[in-house]
């Protein structure tokens, strides 16, 4: 291992000694673009779909409703805007990693991301990757990753956009973006709010939601500069902050409420020299939490954490078909909390990618990274992927991978109940894929298989009742997923269509019994029509029922948004666009977690100026 080490330093330190090398076109493309290249240019074998803006226009409110009706990802909310975990090919929250401009942001406390603190409209691209990541995206990669994208664009232009809009149950956003650029100089911002009474009907009841108010804004700050014809200086800043006041259930009343913070900064140079590519991140991440069990009362228990992180990676291209990329990786974290005292952390990592496309049809990656992690030896992880175009329309893809999780500080550290015993979950999976893609059609299949083992449960203790994790469960999740995009035109009239379903399996390797709150069966459709002016989308879920502590069943349930829009002055440098939607238009009763009702048939009345 010292060697490889070795190996990794030196090739990382070439790159000062190549930099009159002839900048390469598109690879300046790709490197000043995308702050994660390695997500398109070391992926051949997997599955990755992308959120075109048009999706995610549709579902502005958050990265939950965007996700739950356009792809395979299930979701589980206590209540609408309350805490949203997602279930990634039937693994839990804390093995889904999200990754912010090719960083991972899951809570070091908790090990997830709460869903409903993302707004999309801040983001110019959301990728979905399915599979094992942890070689490329470290600890939780493991069901598979939500990629979270900012671009900065390098030409001549100003654009803005203000979107208003008003909704049932006294929902209020406010959304503003503006992008300005030179051939040298760009930089974008983007500022939303949303302010909620969150107080609907419990269809079936004379109750109403409680408690349910919840506020949040986000600011988005992307720049970007060339310092020279090889150097781009970038800056990525984020902040969040949120109110909610979190809604009892059908049996209990709350009182209680919920505040937190996030802040991110990133600084990253890139050094573009043809062959030979640098970057060099250096980040700060701050998380902060309050509960207030009364909110009436002054008295709350919290939790912060502040993460410093240092990343360099090196990339070289032997040829047009061969290149390699090493990444090292160092993170301090530095938590303090009223449960949990004040833990520190540090991470070092090395990581090593390959790609080779020896022919015009086949193209495959080896992948390879240790984690060295204060007060746990972590696995050493690997993946291996490639995909083979049989003919014009047909591709297989293939891949497998070890991957990982660290148990959190919550799970480590919090009083009463954190265990000091605890060791990394370990993984192993494999996915093979198929793709059809025809000139108006593309129809993906994948069937997966996952076995984690030392799986981090929290059970109560059977003497004192005290709720504690233990490494107990060796989990088996496997499955299918099918995904379809179609485009065609009948002459001015435009659709679109896109469907997605997953059957899976994801159950106790010991007892056969499937895990709680994971759906043998969800499925989604999305159809979208525009003429001219004007335009009407119909979005669908099904979702069959789950576990839930209890071993009871949560029933079936099955609902579906529609929304119309027409614009106004296309041709004038300013532009309106008017839309009315309405969730749940069947005025569907729905639960994804037991006893918490979700929203009945609502309206939204948004308008848009472009200018």
């Amino acid at each position: 291992m010292r060697k490889t080490l070795c190996i990794l330093g030196i090739l990382v330190s070439c790159f000062c000694g190549y930099a009159q090398t002839p900048t390469d076109s598109i690879q300046t493309l790709d490197e000043v673009v995308l702050s994660d290249n390695k997500l398109k240019n070391y992926s051949a074998g997997i599955k990755i779909e992308t959120l075109s803006d048009s999706t995610l226009a549709k579902n502005p409110m958050s990265l939950t409703g965007a996700l739950a009706f356009n792809s395979n990802i299930y979701f589980k909310e206590n209540g609408f805007g309350m805490i949203s975990s997602p279930s990634f090919r039937g693994t839990n929250a804390s093995q889904t990693a999200v990754i912010w401009n090719g960083i991972n942001i899951n809570s070091q406390l908790n090990g997830q991301t709460d869903f409903n603190t993302i707004n999309t409209t801040n983001y110019s691209s959301i990728d979905i990757r399915s599979g094992g990541g942890s070689v490329q995206y470290g600890s939780g990669s493991i069901g598979g990753s939500v990629h979270l994208n900012n671009k900065l664009e390098f030409y001549s232009h100003f654009k803005n956009r203000v979107d208003l809009s008003y909704g049932s149950f006294e929902t209020r956003q406010a959304n503003y973006t503006t992008s300005y650029g030179t051939n040298r100089f760009s930089g974008n911002l983007g500022v939303s709010y949303i302010d909620s009474e969150n107080d609907y009907r419990f269809l079936g009841t004379d109750n109403v939601n409680t408690n349910g108010q919840f506020n949040n804004y986000n600011i988005n700050v992307n720049l970007g500069y060339f310092i020279s014809d090889k150097d781009v200086l970038k800056l990525y800043q984020q902040s969040f902050k949120s109110e909610r006041n979190l809604s009892g259930t059908l049996v209990a009343r709350s009182r209680s409420k919920y505040d937190d913070e996030n802040y991110r900064t990133m600084l990253e140079w890139s050094r573009l020299s043809g062959k030979y590519n640098s970057k060099l991140k250096v980040a700060h991440l701050q998380e902060l939490f309050r509960y207030f069990e009364n909110k009436d009362k002054a008295n709350y228990s919290f939790g912060k954490l502040n993460t410093y992180l240092v990343n360099h990676s090196f990339n070289y291209r032997f040829s047009e078909t061969l290149q390699i990329k090493t990444i090292l990786d160092y993170s301090r974290f530095e938590g303090s909390g009223s449960s949990f005292g004040e833990p520190q952390r540090n991470a070092f990592s090395a990581t090593a990618l390959l790609n080779h496309k020896p022919t015009e049809a086949l193209s495959y990656g080896v992948n390879v990274r240790k984690d060295f992690t204060s007060g746990f030896t972590s696995p050493f992880v690997f993946s291996i992927d490639g995909a083979y175009q049989l003919t014009k329309h047909y591709t297989l893809q293939l891949n497998g991978s070890k991957n990982f999780r660290v148990p959190t500080f919550n799970d480590l550290y919090w009083q009463p109940g954190g265990n000091l015993d605890l060791v990394p979950e370990s993984s192993y999976q494999l996915d093979f894929g198929q793709q059809f893609n025809f000139k108006s059609i593309a129809l993906k299949l994948n069937g997966y298989y996952i076995n984690t083992t030392d799986l981090i449960q929290w059970r109560p203790n059977t003497t004192s009742g005290i709720w504690s994790p233990i490494n107990v469960a060796e989990v088996e999740s496997y499955g299918a997923e099918l995904e379809l995009q179609s485009r065609f035109a009948l002459k001015k009239h435009h659709f679109n269509v896109t469907g997605h379903y997953s059957y899976t399996v994801s159950e106790d390797a010991t007892t056969k019994a499937q895990l709680i709150y994971v759906p043998f069966h969800k499925g989604n459709i999305a159809l979208a029509y525009h003429y001219k002016q004007f335009s009407m989308f119909y979005q669908h879920l099904f979702n069959g029922e789950v576990f839930k502590i209890d071993r009871k069943t949560l029933s079936t349930y099955d609902i579906g948004n529609m929304g119309i829009s027409y614009a106004f002055n296309t041709k004038g440098q300013i532009n309106y666009e008017l839309d009315f939607r309405v969730n749940n238009i069947y005025n569907r009763y729905y639960e994804n977690v037991a006893l918490r009702p979700m929203p009945n048939r609502n309206y939204t009345l948004q308008t848009t100026i472009k200018f």
